[in-house]
């Protein structure tokens, strides 16, 4: 009687202590959750920003093939129709009414009024995935002095070369016009005469086009909204989730030079 009554004491302990331990690892696992989905958000922006430099990669890379750096894709067209993520060009140049109406139209600013097109990447026409790692569409913006064919006669802004380069759209006089700042309104510039940018609207996707063409509401912040809204200004910062990637007007002069496409 006495060795049952032992037995059943010892059950009964190791029934507590499970319990103990089970509650420990229940603790232990709800503080990893937290962690993880930090480290998650860490490798999804690590897989943007390495996305980021294949896209910089790839739009030197057709500027040197084409003489021109491609023109935005359609942002309402869906994939697996008719033109999804090819570059809007037709005649020359960027075909900026189907290109960027719905972006300039969201944004306020009258389509090309400021010598530039917004639409998405064109992924198709580059090669490249469509979306970043949050599954969203890349904005892409780009000045329209960049995204015409080699042979043309005027450059804008006032640039004249002599001679006019044979094998580029633009010369090294060429004006580029779009302006990153460190925060929306702000006065510190942190890169000025660019000629294109893309935009990873980051895990919020606020401001993004989806793979159905359809765009995700707007953000409230007003530097996530400064890269949403259709114009040359552009914010970058830490306190934001987007991620940009602009092209400087020296690195792709330094390239087309080196490529013997400038003069």
């Amino acid at each position: 009687m006495r060795g049952a009554v032992s037995a059943t004491r010892q059950r009964g302990f190791s029934l507590l202590e499970l319990a103990v331990a089970m509650t420990i690892l229940a603790l232990l696992l709800g503080g990893t959750l937290l962690p993880l989905a930090a480290q998650n958000d860490v490798r999804a922006r690590q897989r943007t920003d390495q996305a980021l430099a294949e896209i910089r990669d790839a739009l030197i890379g057709f500027a040197i093939v084409n003489g021109r750096l491609p023109c935005p894709a359609v942002a309402t067209t869906a994939t697996g129709t008719t033109d999804a993520g090819s570059e809007a060009y037709k005649g020359h140049e960027c075909t900026c009414a189907s290109a960027t109406s719905d972006v300039a139209s969201a944004g306020g600013v009258p389509c090309a009024t400021d010598g530039s097109v917004t639409g998405v990447l064109p992924w198709a026409t580059l090669s490249l995935p469509e979306t970043d790692a949050w599954g969203h569409r890349y904005t892409y913006r780009l000045n329209t002095n960049f995204g015409r064919d080699p042979g043309q006669a005027t450059f804008g802004g006032g640039c004249t070369p002599n001679p006019p380069p044979l094998l580029a759209g633009f010369a090294l006089c060429s004006p580029a016009t779009i302006a990153i700042v460190a925060a929306a309104g702000g006065a510190t510039v942190v890169s000025n005469g660019v000629p294109a940018i893309v935009v990873s609207h980051g895990k919020n996707g606020l401001g993004a086009f989806t793979p159905q063409g359809s765009r995700i509401a707007m953000p409230a912040n007003a530097d996530e909204t400064e890269n949403a809204d259709g114009d040359l200004t552009f914010a970058s910062n830490a306190a934001i989730d987007d991620q940009l990637m602009w092209l400087p007007v020296h690195v792709l002069m330094n390239r087309m030079l080196a490529a013997g496409l400038l003069p």
